[in-house]
């Protein structure tokens, strides 16, 4: 199942990211990647893996973050900031559970659940061509929205709480 979390910058989508993982009993790692911070051109790389040779400065073969959260949760940030051609060959990932390194020719099987996510409105960003529809939808399979703590204001004491213990146990107080 695919996990499309909306939420605005600051608000946490991340932990949420991070908790479903946790609580989801998968054995594998939990993997962040914020895809507008990644170069256009070596996103595909980073994500899918490259092997020896695919192009200069490939030197050995190289397992993408896919691989490296294989059981796992791959956290992909800011999917709205991924370049298009990226996104046609992420959704051929999630649509056939395989991936083909950058300069491969074999497929591998991944087994990774994806959390996707975005501080921008996902169906204003597929209007205005930033995201692909068909992977909007692809991901959408279970939408989660985080309001900021602004408009969940019976959350503070909980949290103020939560970092006050951490605060006294870390200080033995």
């Amino acid at each position: 199942v695919c996990v499309l979390v909306h939420g605005e910058s600051g608000t946490g989508k991340e932990l949420v990211a991070r908790s479903l993982h946790e609580l989801s009993g998968r054995d594998g790692r939990f993997v962040a990647v914020n895809c507008g911070a990644i170069a256009p051109d070596l996103l595909s790389s980073q994500l899918f893996g490259h092997e020896r040779g695919a192009f200069t400065g490939a030197l050995q073969s190289h397992a993408g973050y896919f691989e490296q959260a294989e059981g796992g949760t791959l956290f992909l940030d800011e999917i709205t900031e991924m370049p298009l051609a990226a996104q046609v060959f992420l959704l051929r990932v999630l649509e056939t559970r395989t991936l083909t390194r950058v300069g491969g020719t074999r497929e591998i099987a991944v087994d990774v659940r994806i959390v996707a996510g975005t501080n921008r409105d996902p169906q204003a960003a597929v209007n205005e061509g930033a995201l692909r529809a068909d992977l909007y939808y692809r991901l959408l399979e279970f939408p989660l929205n985080v309001p900021p703590l602004r408009e969940r204001r019976e959350d503070i004491a909980a949290l103020a709480q939560h970092f006050l213990d951490r605060l006294n146990e870390r200080y033995r107080t």
